[in-house]
């Protein structure tokens, strides 16, 4: 007699789906899908990169360097590191009409923000509002968690490290001297401001910093950022909150305003400008530089170029393959394919 084989405890059950014999489709995949669809594809790539690259030639960028670096740079005598608050005073021309919206960035080159410790040097919690964090900062933002024994709020390098240079721009018209609005609300991620980032719940704000000190490298405390507008002060000023979005390159522009109001609502007619200066920000020190850019945008965003050229390789790539592939087929196509 046979003996009869014992079922293995482990053994799935003799169902369709434990066993593997579930009905299958997968596609076949032969030159005349695969050539056609690269063609296609290349073509919709070159479509796309070409749209995109006009696009982004359309829009005008105005960059104006004033790090000082030269000794004919209106800014040269603000370069030197002991003088605080120098002012300085730009003046350029626009020959047409600079279309609007506009955008105001303040540009920084050679400046590392994505390096590990210093992005992480900052204390999430106490920026979230957290007194205890207030009176006992992070380990994470050594160095500049206490000053002179008494806790720094905000801690860390990055904050410590604000940018705090402003700019006043002019138009300038007979002799006169008109001011064009800067609007500097909304400039920040909206999950930044209403989420990530909150003031303790104490009022008067400035009571809930008793007992603590600014950064060092701050002319004024937090709740002296903007006094005039509670939603624009302490760790909700959108100043702050655009700085404290760490960049991921080392040369990079952030939004300072906007120029959507008034009579400049629609652009910067053509003539003479002026842009007064309070000239702080040190970059000297690491080869740094600092610029001021105005631009505008079109509905892919701002200027970049990168994004309607890679659109046109990769489209271009598969128009090439498409013919390479051809090609190998009609010389070594097998018999039974024909």
């Amino acid at each position: 007699m046979v003996k009869e084989e014992e079922e293995s405890p482990n053994r799935p059950d003799n169902t369709a789906f434990t066993q593997q014999r579930l009905p299958a489709w997968q596609p076949m995949l032969s030159a005349g899908i695969v050539i056609p669809g690269f063609v296609v594809i290349g073509l919709v790539f070159i479509g796309i990169g070409v749209a995109l690259f006009v696009t982004s030639r359309s829009i005008t960028v105005l960059e104006i360097d004033y790090t000082g670096v030269d000794k004919d740079s209106p800014c040269f005598k603000c370069s030197d590191p002991d003088i605080k608050n120098c002012p300085c005073t730009v003046d350029f021309t626009i020959d047409t009409l600079f279309e609007g919206p506009l955008f105001l960035y303040y540009g920084l080159s050679n400046y590392f923000q994505n390096y590990r410790k210093y992005s992480a040097s900052k204390d999430l919690t106490q920026l979230s509002g957290d007194l205890a964090n207030f009176k006992a900062p992070s380990d994470d933002c050594y160095p500049y968690d206490y000053s002179a024994q008494k806790p720094i709020v905000p801690c860390g390098s990055i904050a410590n490290s604000m940018f705090n240079d402003t700019f006043k721009l002019f138009h300038m018209v007979k002799g006169t001297k008109n001011p064009v609005a800067l609007d500097g609300k909304g400039i920040a991620w909206w999950t930044d401001y209403n989420v990530k980032f909150r003031n303790p719940s104490v009022n008067p704000l400035k009571d809930a910093f008793n007992g603590t000190t600014k950064p060092p490298f701050w002319p004024k405390p937090a709740y002296e950022l903007d006094p005039t507008d509670p939603a624009n002060n302490g760790f909700i000023n959108q100043d702050f909150l655009v700085w404290m979005r760490a960049a991921a390159l080392p040369n990079f522009r952030k939004l300072y305003r906007r120029i959507s109001e008034g009579e400049y609502e629609k652009g910067l007619p053509a003539g003479n400008y002026s842009l007064e200066i309070a000239y702080n920000y040190p970059v000297l020190k690491f080869e740094g530089r600092k610029k001021v850019v105005f631009s505008n945008v079109s509905w892919m965003g701002g200027k970049n170029e990168f994004l309607g050229i890679a659109y046109l390789v990769i489209g271009s790539l598969c128009v090439v393959m498409s013919i390479v592939m051809l090609i190998v087929y009609a010389k070594f196509k097998f018999p039974e394919e024909d």
